[in-house]
This record gives structure tokens, C-alpha cells and sequence, in this order.
């Protein structure tokens, strides 16, 4: 019997892309994934180290496992249910013994930042590795005495905390890159790693090292994989997804969306993280003209006010991203905007939030996501004086959450009694969840459709024949509707992300 492993995912999806990428390997290599830690021999998770509440998440996450992996984990009352001290206690007995075996692996951002914190703090900790190395991974894990389904390798037991591995492996192809999720019809393809952009506040950088793009042959052969396994939206992601290619000469990201569209299918492509001073005219018309490409655009632009933006490092000026963003509009009228917003940066007075509020007034955005500032070491933002209370701080994120719940609200109710394309992500008790290309997946809000039968458009069945008419009716009731199937929705309802709709035919 194969050992068996399971895999925590924390952090953004180009988190996600490296754990995917990690448990194919691991498939590859003969073990076999589980969703229950309790049941792994190999209880893996990929950390966030972005800020201060990931990096929380990510410490009392490792923690859970390393209680599990101690088998000091409660037992629940209905597997223990005597009075039989003696019993009970060997039942305790047996339960840790059983885990003994069980390792506990970190990876990720966190893991890199703070590699000897983690394991002076947390011993149960086996092994820890940084971002980008699969390979020292399965080497460690060959190395594990009595490991069934890897080749026995000479990893010493912590070879992920000091020193270095002395026999690298080659990256080995996915078996099946559909064995390593629940079922999603989505798939992230990460275009580039790294950042060569020097945001004052960002620790990603440090981590990931530079800029460098995937080159286009490796990401045409993933997409073409997974669109032949079934995948109905790719959505590519990078730190800056519209300055890919920048390495290569005449190949940017409007040549790369051109060849995915080339890609045979019904699919959907999304674009997020897109830098604003990196989106050029090119692009959008590519968007603009071609059909797979959601009218869909993620720009972080962290804040509108110039004396803000400047001390960020981010670049350009409150009059740039208006301008931008009518530009936009005016190329591509049905465009769906998303942003990103700091709430609370050192040093931000009152009088430039509440222009950044105006600003997110003028802008309309039709997607918007915050976050607090967080203080990190070793950033320039870190040094600064005058940083904000807590209370200031989640004050201002408070206020622009509700602003932009009210701006949602009211762009939702103008598309009731409109008909879109939707894709299916979930069904379940008769309930099916879906999404506009208006919709990124986890981020967005999503349609809701309560009564999965089909209603008929009018026009496809003009018949006086009522009894024909009735068996179409129930034809098309009785049809399977399919997570990835694309259908056409009319909305019905709405609410402030959410929408709420009937599926026609």
C-alpha cells in the first residue's frame, strides 16, 4: 500500500499553481493524496508570508497539524463513547502510537522568511523548504525510512532546515493532472515568478526573487492539457501578468493571449494582476476582440493620492489611473473592472482618505477588494514614521468595504432582467453556483440559481400545441446541468456581490 499525503493551501492562487504542482509530483512519484490530515503519513502546507494576518493563519494552521501529527488531537465523543477507563485509555494508547510515523512538512513564503523561527518555535516540525523547491521535497521524502512508492534516497531527516541536498531530481510530469483538486472547471496557469517591482510595503520581492516569465511554449502545452481534461476557464496569474514576456523580444502578453485563444474549445481566459503602468494598448485590443477573453481586468492601484502612491513606490498619480480606467471604458464599454485598496498606509491624513473615497466614488470600480496596511520588517514602509493605530486602520477599511458594497448594489440592479453566459462551479441540493465573466472565482461575488430546470426562450418554441410544448418542457427539466457546463442566465435578483437567476434555453 502507497503512503499517503495531504496538502494545506494557504495564501493567494499562485500559491494554489505551487501546491498543484507539488502534489502532481507527488502522485507522480506513487503516493497517494488524501483530504483528511488524520489519515496522511505526510501532512504538507504551503504558507503565506504577505502579511500579518496570513502569516497568523499560516502559524495556527501548522500548529493544528503538528497536533496531529502528536495524535494529541481530542478524540470525538462518538468514536469513544465508554466508561471503561482502561479501555478509553488504550484506545489513547493506540491512537498516538498510530501517528508516530506521521511528518509534518512546511513550505512556502512563511517558510522562507522565517525558516529558523519555525523550527526553533514549533519542533514538531520535520521539515522545511522555501518556495520553488519541489525537488528538495521529493528528495526529502525518498529519504523517509520505510516510505512505500518513492525510490529510498539519502536525505537526512531535516535536510530542508540546514544544509543543502546533494542529489537533485528532474521535475516529473504529472500522470493526471486532474487528480489533485475537488472538482473545479477552473485552472490558474502562473505565467512568471517572482517581482522586480519595488513596492515600499512588499515583502514578495525578497521572497521570490526577480521577475522572470514562463516561457510561452511550457505555458501553451499546460493550458492545451488542461482545456483536453476539461478545464472551462483558464485564468492566468503572475505578480504582473501584463508585463510578461518582457525577457523575450516581440512576445508580450497580448502575443500570449492571441495563442490561447488558439487553443480549440468552449473556454474562458481571465486576466488578474495586471500592473497599471504596464497595460498597453495592445492588450486591450486584444481583449477587446477576442471572444475567449472575459472583458475582465484585475488592477491593483493601492491608493489614488499622488504624496500616497509616491511614498508606496508604486508609481503614477491619482489623474493617470482616471485616465486609465476611461480609457479602458472607452475601448471596451463592457469591461469589468477590479481593484485592490490599502487601507491605513503610514502616514495617510484623513484629508487623502477621503479623497481616495471620492476617487472610488468617481471610479465606479465593479470589483474592489482591501486590506489593511501591515507593518513589515525589513520593507521601506516598515521605517516610516507615523504609522496608524489599529482602530484608524480598521476604521478606513470599514468604510471602504461599504462604499463599495453600495456601488455593487446598485451596478447589480441594473443587470436584472438581462441574460449573460455563466459557468457552473457548484450544484448542490438542487442549487447551482455560477459566475459572469464579470465573476473571478473566489474573489467575486457569483450567481445563484435556486431552480436548475431550463426555461425555454420564447422564441425557440412558437407552437400552439400545448401538449408538444409540455413535453419540451419536460425534456429540457429533466436535463443534467453539470459542473462546466456554460449556459445562459437571467437575473432575477440581486444583492450587493451576489446575483440571483434563472437558466434559459
Amino acid at each position: 500500500m502507497s503512503h499517503k499525503f495531504s496538502l494545506i493551501n494557504l495564501g493567494c492562487p499562485k500559491n494554489l499553481v505551487d501546491s498543484d504542482n507539488l502534489a502532481e509530483k507527488l502522485i507522480s512519484s506513487g503516493l497517494s493524496r488524501v483530504d483528511n490530515p488524520e489519515n496522511a503519513d505526510l501532512l504538507f502546507i504551503n504558507t503565506c508570508g504577505f502579511i500579518q494576518d496570513a502569516k497568523k493563519e499560516s502559524i495556527e494552521e501548522i500548529l493544528k497539524l503538528a497536533e496531529i501529527k502528536k495524535g494529541q488531537k481530542k478524540m470525538q465523543d462518538a468514536g469513544y463513547m465508554m466508561q471503561d477507563k482502561k479501555n478509553r485509555a488504550s484506545c489513547i494508547v493506540n491512537h498516538e502510537s498510530k501517528d508516530n510515523n506521521k511528518k509534518l512538512i512546511v513550505f512556502g513564503c512563511l517558510a522562507k522568511r522565517y525558516r529558523d523561527e519555525l523550527t526553533k518555535e514549533i519542533p514538531d516540525i520535520d521539515a522545511i523548504f522555501g518556495v520553488g523547491e519541489d525537488e528538495r521535497i521529493i528528495e526529502y521524502c525518498k529519504g523517509i525510512r520505510g516510505l512505500r512508492g518513492l525510490t529510498s534516497g539519502e536525505s537526512p531527516r531535516r535536510q530542508g532546515v540546514k544544509g543543502s541536498s546533494k542529489t537533485m531530481i528532474h521535475s516529473l510530469e504529472p500522470s493526471n493532472p486532474r487528480t489533485l483538486e475537488p472538482v473545479r472547471p477552473y485552472s490558474y496557469l502562473k505565467i512568471a515568478e517572482g517581482c522586480s517591482r519595488k513596492c515600499a510595503y512588499c515583502v514578495i520581492p525578497s521572497i521570490k526573487g526577480k521577475y522572470k516569465s514562463v516561457t510561452p511554449d511550457e505555458i501553451l502545452k499546460k493550458a492545451d492539457s488542461r482545456i483536453n481534461a476539461g478545464v472551462k476557464e483558464l485564468i492566468l496569474i503572475a505578480q504582473d501578468t501584463a508585463s510578461y514576456g518582457k525577457e523575450f523580444k516581440g512576445y508580450d502578453i497580448a502575443a500570449l493571449l492571441k495563442d490561447l485563444c488558439l487553443i480549440k474549445g468552449d473556454f474562458w481566459i481571465r486576466l488578474l494582476y495586471a500592473y497599471p503602468a504596464s497595460i498597453t494598448d495592445s492588450l486591450l485590443s486584444v481583449i477587446a476582440g477576442e471572444e475567449k477573453i472575459c472583458k475582465y481586468l484585475d488592477i491593483p492601484f493601492q491608493h489614488s493620492e499622488d504624496r500616497i502612491l509616491k511614498l508606496m513606490k508604486r508609481g503614477g498619480s491619482r489623474k493617470g489611473h482616471l485616465d486609465l480606467i476611461r480609457k479602458i471604458r472607452r475601448a471596451i464599454p463592457d469591461m469589468a473592472l477590479r481593484t485592490t485598496f490599502i487601507a491605513g498606509f503610514p502616514t495617510e491624513t484623513e484629508d487623502e482618505f477621503n479623497s481616495m473615497m471620492d476617487f472610488i466614488e468617481e471610479a465606479q470600480f465593479d470589483r474592489l477588494g482591501a486590506f489593511k496596511y501591515s507593518k513589515e520588517e525589513g520593507t521601506p514602509a516598515a521605517q516610516l514614521k507615523g504609522h496608524l493605530s489599529e482602530e484608524v486602520k480598521n476604521r478606513r477599511f470599514d468604510t471602504i468595504m461599504r462604499r463599495q458594497a453600495d456601488i455593487s448594489l446598485k451596478k447589480n440592479k441594473a443587470l436584472i432582467g438581462r441574460r449573460f453566459k455563466a459557468l457552473i462551479d457548484e450544484i448542490d441540493n438542487g442549487i447551482a453556483v455560477g459566475r459572469l465573466y464579470s465573476h473571478a472565482p473566489e474573489i467575486d461575488g457569483v450567481v445563484i440559481i435556486e431552480d436548475t430546470r431550463y426555461r425555454m426562450q420564447d422564441s425557440g418554441y412558437k407552437t400552439q400545441d400545448k401538449r408538444n410544448r409540455a413535453s419540451c418542457i419536460v425534456h429540457h427539466a429533466s436535463l443534467k446541468l453539470k459542473i462546466g457546463a456554460f449556459v445562459t442566465v437571467e437575473i432575477t435578483d440581486v444583492y450587493d456581490y451576489d446575483l440571483k437567476g434563472t437558466i434559459v434555453i
